[in-house]
């Protein structure tokens, strides 16, 4: 068998939805299918790019002409199935690779599609909201096969789409475990000491993940006794979209004002087996994601696979995967003092923080990318 995926980030571009590709197709790759990828030109072979035998990197911006290009590559490679890894901003925000895959199943060509959300793309002004949202969908009614990541994005095309599944996704960062005297360590190079409450968050920002109020949650315990810190693990910002830059101003602005500078650290990019030690090291892993938790969350996966005890917000759609209290705690979005009581609850109160690491580590089990590769594997086969 053979998968070509598309997509619109691949690495070494920053982006959770090019990791996700690179790791679903080394774990398919482990099954027996062979894989290749046609994504953009800045994903070119680079020093930290996990190229395939047969990788595309071609496209300089997304629109009309690069579907063609992808039906001329699928039948020249003889692919099996043509798999859309599809985040709007990913591609530019274009709706061609919207009503693609109409063209690509006239061909003979078989069209799995998955959404890692769906949000509705910028078309032109005045584009109203149902015309947007029905461009969105439009790949759930043609594709043979619609793969969603989360309960909500389930709940919003059920019944309405014929081959729909759930599969959530998995960590881009593989879990690690540092005993006592490794995380001392590591929290020692980082500038923290046995006093110091280190709060992480980890990815690069937007407004969905709520920046503004890790500020003022840091500011709150601050203002409380705390000795906090916020070691934000990452890039700031994303490749695939450039708004965010604004919003990444506007937390700096924030930090400023409240003269948090000195205890605010930003790690940069750096090698994902650092990024594990940082997720280890911290005290709690904030993830206030302002419209809630949800399994399309690669942060979210990567505390979970690396034993943190992690605060996030509410979510909007049930997520019975995980258990508010012995998985993670959940407070409501853009509520600082909930927040901030929270991550105290998890300092002080005896077990707590014990009993959250090691319940994450075991709920991380039912993401792992074997599971996710053998249940796409299963799905292609039908």
């Amino acid at each position: 068998m053979h998968v070509l995926f598309v997509s619109g980030e691949y690495p070494p571009m920053t982006g959770g939805v090019g990791a996700y590709t690179a790791e679903l197709g080394k774990a398919l790759q482990a099954l027996g299918i062979e894989v290749s990828v046609f994504t953009s030109k800045m994903a070119e072979a680079g020093e930290n790019s996990p190229v395939y035998p047969q990788s595309y990197p071609q496209v300089y911006r997304w629109g009309w002409r690069e579907v063609g290009k992808i039906t001329d590559v699928a039948r020249k490679i003889g692919a099996d199935w043509l798999h859309v890894q599809y985040q709007t901003a990913a591609f530019h925000m274009h709706p061609a690779i919207n009503f693609a895959p109409i063209f690509w199943t006239r061909r003979g060509l078989r069209v799995a599609w998955t959404y890692h959300d769906l949000l509705v793309p910028y078309l032109f002004p005045k584009a109203g909201a149902w015309l947007r949202r029905w461009v969105t969908e439009r790949p759930a009614h043609t594709a043979d096969l619609t793969i969603v990541t989360n309960e909500g994005d389930f709940q919003q095309l059920r019944g309405r789409v014929s081959s729909l599944r759930k599969i959530p996704i998995g960590s881009n960062i593989q879990g690690q475990f540092l005993d006592g005297v490794d995380r001392q360590r590591r929290r020692m190079q980082r500038g923290y000491d046995a006093s110091s409450l280190v709060i992480a968050y980890f990815g690069f920002l937007n407004r969905s993940k709520g920046g503004l109020t890790l500020i003022d949650t840091l500011d709150l315990l601050v203002r409380q006794g705390y000795n906090a810190h916020l070691l934000m693990i990452g890039e700031r910002v994303g490749a695939s979209d450039t708004t965010n830059d604004a919003y990444l101003r506007t937390v700096e602005a924030r930090i400023s004002q409240l003269g948090l500078g000195e205890r605010v650290k930003w790690t940069g990019h750096q090698p994902d087996s650092e990024v594990s030690a940082d997720l280890n090291a911290a005290d709690v892993l904030l993830m206030p994601y302002t419209d809630g938790v949800s399994l399309r969350r690669g942060t979210l996966m990567a505390g979970l696979a690396n034993g943190c005890a992690i605060v996030t917000t509410m979510p909007q759609s049930p997520l019975t995967e995980l258990v508010d209290g012995r998985d993670l705690l959940l407070v409501p979005p853009e509520d600082p003092s909930s927040a901030a009581a929270a991550v105290a609850r998890i300092v002080t109160e005896d077990g707590l923080a014990l009993l959250l690491r090691a319940n994450a580590r075991q709920a991380a089990q039912q993401f792992s990318w074997q599971v996710i590769a053998q249940e796409h594997y299963d799905l292609y086969a039908q």
